[in-house]
């Protein structure tokens, strides 16, 4: 479900870029496909996957919340 929430959004800091308030899954996902810099490790398919998983209800949307925080630690990206 695209409305799903994360009890905490995560505020992502992108070289040249504002930064971007990720909200939920669906968020993250649109996230991960637009802004993401080149460094797409195995957190980045790990966190695309359970995002969409969150989004079918397979996986907890708190679950692909951290895996979109793992996802951007690898990229070496600032979090807010």
């Amino acid at each position: 479900m695209a409305t799903e929430k994360w009890t905490s959004p995560v505020t992502v800091g992108f070289e040249g870029a504002n930064a971007r308030t990720v909200n939920g899954p669906f968020d993250a996902l649109k996230c991960l496909a637009d802004f993401w810099p080149n460094a797409r490790g195995l957190r980045y398919i790990k966190a695309r996957s359970t995002c969409r998983a969150a989004l079918d209800g397979r996986k907890s949307v708190e679950e692909a919340r951290a895996e979109f925080l793992a996802a951007a630690e690898e990229a070496k990206l600032h979090l807010h």
